[in-house]
C-alpha cells in the first residue's frame, strides 16, 4: 500500500481518544501501518538508571497511531481532508486539497 504521508507533514487525529489534535509526523511505519506524531497519544515510559551520567525516572513519549485515524491538515481550509496528487506547470507533483484546490 502506498503512502501519501510523509515525514514531516501536518496531520489531524479524526478518530480516537486523541481525536481534534493536530501534530507534525515524526515516523512512519509503513510495515505495520502506524504512524508518531507529536504529542499524540503520549505514554509514560519507565527509564532505568544505567550509569552515574545517565539518569533515570519517568519519560512521557509519543506512541504509534494508526495511519487511518489521521488526515492531512489543509492550513487553508483549517481542516482535516482528502487530497490528490497533480503535476504542476513544472512538471512535479503537487498535493492538492480537494475542498479548496490550492496545494497543500
Amino acid at each position: 500500500m502506498s503512502l501519501r504521508i510523509k515525514k514531516g507533514d501536518r496531520v489531524k487525529v479524526v478518530a480516537g481518544k486523541d481525536k481534534g489534535k493536530t501534530g507534525k509526523v515524526l515516523r512512519i511505519m509503513s510495515s505495520k501501518n502506524r504512524i508518531i506524531i507529536e504529542n499524540v497519544n503520549v505514554v509514560k515510559k519507565h527509564i532505568r538508571r544505567r550509569s552515574e551520567s545517565e539518569q533515570g525516572g519517568i519519560r512521557e513519549i509519543p506512541s504509534s497511531i494508526n495511519i487511518a485515524n489521521v488526515g492531512l491538515f489543509c492550513s487553508h481550509c483549517n481542516k482535516a481532508v482528502r487530497f490528490g496528487v497533480k503535476k504542476s506547470k513544472d512538471k512535479t507533483k503537487v498535493r492538492i486539497c480537494k475542498k479548496c484546490q490550492r496545494p497543500i
